[in-house]
C-alpha cells in the first residue's frame, strides 16, 4: 500500500472539506493505492454525530462520496465530478469508533461515466455503509484547466493501518 500525493495542495483556493489539510472544519482524508483499490481511514469524533454517540449519515456519504472521486483522479488520472449517489446504510458508526475505513473501487465504466463501488467498515471491520457513486471523468482538456495534472504515489510502500 502508497500513499497517494494529494494533487490539489499547490492549487490556489483549494479547502475541500474532504481532503484539504488546512480547511479546519474539513475531514483531513488521506488516501492510499492497494492494487485496484484506494483506501482512507478516518478517526470519527463527536462533533460529527446525527444521533447521541452515531455518526451523521451526512458524514458517512461524504466520505463514500470522497474515496470515489479520488478513485477517478488517482486510477483515471482526471478530475471528475458526481453526477449519481447512492448510499445503503447497514449498521450504525459510532462516533467514537478508533478507525473507520473505506475502501472504494471501479466497478464499471461507459466513456466518461465511471460507476465506484464503496465500502465503510468500522474498526472490528463490520460493514456498516456501501456505496456506489457514479463519476463522470473529465476530459484531459477539462481537467487541466481546473488545475489537475497528475496523481502520484509516495515512494515508501506503507503498512496496512
Amino acid at each position: 500500500m502508497r500513499k497517494i500525493i494529494n494533487p490539489w495542495l499547490n492549487k490556489e483556493g483549494y479547502n475541500c472539506f474532504g481532503c484539504a489539510p488546512g480547511n479546519p472544519v474539513g475531514l483531513h482524508l488521506q488516501f492510499y493505492e492497494e492494487g485496484d483499490n484506494i483506501l482512507s481511514y478516518w478517526r470519527p469524533g463527536d462533533y460529527y454525530q446525527g444521533w447521541v454517540g452515531t455518526l451523521h449519515g451526512g458524514i458517512i456519504s461524504t466520505l463514500i462520496d470522497e474515496t470515489a472521486g479520488w478513485v477517478v483522479t488517482r486510477k483515471l488520472q482526471t478530475a471528475g465530478m458526481t453526477s449519481r449517489l447512492s448510499v445503503n446504510f447497514k449498521k450504525p458508526v459510532s462516533s467514537s469508533d478508533p478507525q473507520l475505513s473505506i475502501r472504494a473501487w471501479i466497478a464499471d465504466r461507459k466513456r466518461n461515466f465511471v460507476n465506484i463501488h464503496v465500502e465503510l467498515r468500522n474498526a472490528k471491520d463490520e460493514l456498516c455503509a456501501e456505496g456506489d457513486a457514479l463519476y463522470f471523468a473529465m476530459g484531459e482538456e477539462k481537467a487541466r484547466e481546473m488545475g489537475f495534472t497528475e496523481c502520484g504515489l509516495e515512494n515508501e510502500e506503507i503498512m496496512p493501518f
